[in-house]
């Protein structure tokens, strides 16, 4: 018989199973414990019932209706109508003809009177306006007048050990990313220009310089080439000037011969129009304007001596110091030098003598002008930086300028205008506050004043885009400031009211002028017709003394005694009055 084996599987639910077996270390039983049969006639089968329960009170609603207020809109469209049929209301020259005939009619002047109260009403009626209506909802709500502010972007510091004075300033033309700054310290009492380098800075980096600058002695004032940021122009302090290319190291290509140089410090270096972008001209405290190129930097290619006295003689010992330097690259030769007595000068290079060169003159302030800047917008409008004042000057006002800032209690260091609002002017001072003028918003005072540090002020250049400027201090120091949107850009009218504004102080000053003139004319007369007189009473005295000489005499004698008994008299009377109050 064949072995075979045979397998069952089958499943079962765990359920039945029986009950889980709970293995503890508990004593535990657990009984079944069968319910009464007796028990199950004491129960009550009943259906099911839902009652339900509130704790608050129970309110009966009421509903109301209001009026509704029906509102309506209506508008007026306004269209010039009431021509005849056969004139053409686009012929701007027959509708002039026929306004001029209805104009001459009799009864136009009393129709006229009898239209206009109604149609005053009608314009009173349409000027009616919700005022905290907001009829531009899809636009944000923008202020009168916005709120004007300055913030510290970045601060750049001397890397040196000894702090020196920051000197000048100028951005790079390749959308300001760097700026270059001078170091040299002009108090000569200490000397601590034994490193004499100067830095140019990268904007995005205040930690360290982008290139070092190595002269032989310290830079005063450092120009970028505004055709190419690689090349720089600097005064320096023997009175040289020096031409850099900072792709060839950070030593000079070329400086100036120093017998054809400044016999002073040179303070002022800047870049002239010219086609080959390589011409500049200098000026220096020696009372010398020089005109340099950079291809050939021995000896200027001309020269000018600021005489005032005898202009053509071109002597140097009779030079008065040049304080400030400007020119505008929209003028082509005419250029502007501020002086160490206050005078301006407006000169124009094309002239053959050097008193036609220096014509024109503005007594501008009372002691040296520190900072000449024309307007960048309005070319004929200057401003001027010096003692405790800064005034904006016109070139049709030569006498006085067209407007003035109050007098400073801290000493100006320096002034600059915005280069894209056009009413905006900024002024350093001692005490470490930069000011900012509008003067569309107000002239008696600056619209913001910001303490920029502890430490004196010693120049400020904007940056061309307007937002940002470089702000230098006497330490070292160079502080990035970015200003607000409204210090920076200018609104649809704003042309318009600053022309404005110039144009009627302009016309101001030529009145007071003309008044000036002619009063100094009638004072001249006057005092003409009062030596003539003079000189004839003394002729008439001579001659009566040669008729009468012990009259005359007598008389003069009299008449001194009479002068020497009434001041006797006068000191008495003031010692008497001195001892009363005494006494009390």
């Amino acid at each position: 018989m064949k072995n075979i084996n045979m397998q069952y599987a089958y499943t079962k639910k765990r359920l039945e199973f029986g009950r889980r077996c709970n293995f503890t270390d508990y004593q535990k039983m657990d009984v079944d414990i069968k319910p009464h049969v007796g028990y199950m006639n004491n129960y009550i089968h009943i259906n099911p019932v839902t009652q339900g329960t509130q704790c608050g009170k129970i309110y009966s609603v009421h509903e109301i209706n209001t009026n509704t207020a029906t509102f309506k809109d209506s508008g007026m469209y306004h269209a010039e109508g009431g021509w005849p049929k056969d004139l053409n209301p686009k012929d701007t020259e027959q509708t002039v003809r026929y306004k001029r005939k209805i104009e001459k009619d009799e009864l136009y002047i009393h129709t006229m009177l009898q239209l206009l109260p109604p149609m005053e009403q009608c314009i009173l009626q349409n000027n009616a306006c919700n005022i905290y209506e907001q009829y531009f909802s899809d636009m944000e709500p923008i202020s009168l007048i916005q709120r004007v502010y300055s913030r510290t972007v970045n601060v750049y510091r001397d890397v040196l050990p000894i702090k020196r004075q920051i000197t000048h300033l100028s951005w790079s033309p390749d959308q300001g990313n760097r700026f270059a700054a001078s170091y040299c310290n002009t108090d000569f009492r200490i000397a601590i220009n034994d490193n004499p380098q100067s830095y140019i800075w990268d904007v995005e980096n205040p930690n360290k310089p982008c290139s070092i600058l190595k002269p032989f002695c310290p830079i005063l004032t450092l120009e970028y080439n505004p055709k190419d940021s690689n090349i720089l122009i600097s005064g320096l302090q023997t009175g040289q000037v020096a031409c850099w290319d900072i792709r060839k190291g950070s030593e000079p290509v070329e400086i100036s011969l120093i017998e054809a140089s400044h016999r002073d410090l040179c303070n002022e270096v800047l870049w002239i129009n010219s086609k080959t972008g390589t011409e500049f001209f200098s000026a220096s405290k020696d009372g010398q304007i020089m005109w340099w190129d950079i291809r050939k930097l021995q000896s200027p290619t001309e020269t000018l001596v600021i005489d005032l006295c005898k202009p053509d003689n071109q002597d140097i010992n009779n030079a008065v110091g040049i304080s400030a330097l400007q020119f505008e690259p929209s003028m082509g030769t005419r250029f502007m030098c501020g002086l160490e007595n206050g005078i301006v000068i407006s000169g124009n290079r094309k002239g053959k003598t050097p008193s036609e060169k220096i014509a024109t003159r503005f007594r501008a302030q009372y002691g040296p002008v520190i900072s000449l800047e024309r307007n960048p917008t309005f070319v004929k409008n200057f401003l001027t930086v010096g003692d405790w004042t800064t005034r904006i000057w016109s070139e049709d006002c030569k006498e006085s300028c067209i407007a003035w800032t109050p007098g400073h209690r801290d000493f100006l260091i320096g002034g600059a205008w915005s280069v894209t609002r056009f009413s905006v002017f900024f002024l350093i001072k001692m005490d470490g506050t930069l000011d900012v003028w509008d003067l569309l918003i107000q002239q008696d005072s600056p619209v913001l004043s910001v303490k920029v540090c502890d430490e004196v002020l010693t120049h400020i250049k904007p940056h061309e885009q307007g937002q940002l400027a470089a702000i230098a201090n006497k330490k070292g120091t160079t502080f990035l400031i970015e200003f607000s949107e409204a210090l920076t850009t200018n609104q649809k009218n704003d042309k318009l009211l600053f022309t404005a504004l110039l144009d009627r102080e302009t016309r101001r000053e030529k009145v007071i002028e003309a008044k000036n003139r002619e009063q100094r004319l009638k004072m001249k007369s006057l005092k003409n017709n009062n030596i003539e007189i003079e000189c004839q009473s003394k002729v008439d005295e001579k001659d009566s003394k040669s008729l009468n000489p012990n009259v005359n005499d007598n008389a003069i004698l009299m008449h001194c005694e009479e002068e020497y008994e009434n001041a006797i008299k006068a000191e008495l009377a003031k010692e008497e009055v001195t001892s009363n109050g005494t006494i009390e």
